[in-house]
């Protein structure tokens, strides 16, 4: 894999974000966690709402808040209808308490809505309305999951920013790799990160996971590490094996830990729900 430079929407995006990481802010308790990705279609939803589920299986108070702000799948995930959402909270329209649903599994979600073209910017209005949302559920439980969108918008960036760890999940193809390795080096050099947690989903074989890892880790090293302060530094999670069973839980909208518990898959998920940082 060689650097594949600074996206040019990169630059416009991180413009918006933070400079510093959010271990540094006040809201940026040890208990939130960012679960991101550098291109759609890895995962990333799947792994949010199982982990979740994991958490609370091993009696853990967890909320997972959808901030795929506009572009919002986790209703669909969890089999889901809101009748209210993150918008309606952001707006005034009902309370944060009212927002916030039980979901399949023993954990709570916060949802935000769907097609609002109003949430593809991260404007000075909700940046306000997230931070505050975040500042106030945060207390109320032992892990704050962040569904972010994929990528390295201005959305993304600044939610991440709010996290005190970041979750990275990718899959072992090429494109799913150089988009990961664009939103470390992004998260790197604008957020001030410098440990980045990986998941592999979608593995092939066992150990694939170290490989990518590998892979990643081998190309921050030699492109981003040498202008740090201080080297970044790629910690592999856990893997997730590819089983058909995962594709049926989607297609059903049912989370994986409920529907086949003893799969690879879901095996694979409750042990990296141990291994989750804060």
């Amino acid at each position: 894999m060689t650097d594949p430079g600074l996206p040019e929407a990169a630059s416009a995006a991180t413009a918006a974000t933070p400079a510093a990481s959010a271990a540094a802010t006040p809201s940026a308790s040890r208990r939130i966690i960012a679960i991101t990705s550098g291109k759609g279609g890895v995962g990333k939803t799947f792994v949010s709402a199982n982990l979740a589920a994991a958490l609370a299986r091993a009696g853990r108070r967890v909320l997972v808040l959808d901030a795929d702000l506009g572009l919002a799948n986790l209703d669909v995930v969890l089999n889901l209808a809101p009748k209210i959402t993150l918008h309606d909270v952001f707006t005034g329209k009902s309370s944060l308490a009212d927002a916030i649903l039980p979901a399949p599994g023993g954990f709570s979600v916060l949802l935000a809505g769907s097609g609002m073209v109003e949430y593809s910017r991260m404007t000075p209005e909700v940046r306000v309305q997230l931070q505050r949302v975040i500042d106030e559920v945060a207390p109320r439980y032992d892990h704050v999951l962040l569904d972010t969108g994929a990528g390295i918008s201005d959305v993304v960036l600044y939610t991440v920013s709010l996290a005190a760890h970041v979750l990275v999940t990718a899959t072992p193809e090429p494109t799913s790799l150089t988009d990961a390795y664009a939103t470390i080096k992004v998260l790197a050099t604008t957020q001030g990160r410098r440990c980045i947690h990986l998941v592999v989903n979608q593995a092939r074989r066992p150990g694939e996971g170290r490989n990518v890892r590998a892979q990643l880790q081998q190309v921050v090293d030699r492109y981003v590490n040498p202008a740090l302060d201080a080297p970044v530094r790629i910690e592999l999670l856990g893997e997730v094996p590819a089983d058909a069973a995962v594709r049926d839980a989607v297609l059903r909208r049912q989370l994986l830990l409920e529907t086949l518990p003893g799969c690879a898959a879901s095996l694979a998920l409750v042990a990296l729900a141990a291994r989750l940082p804060g």
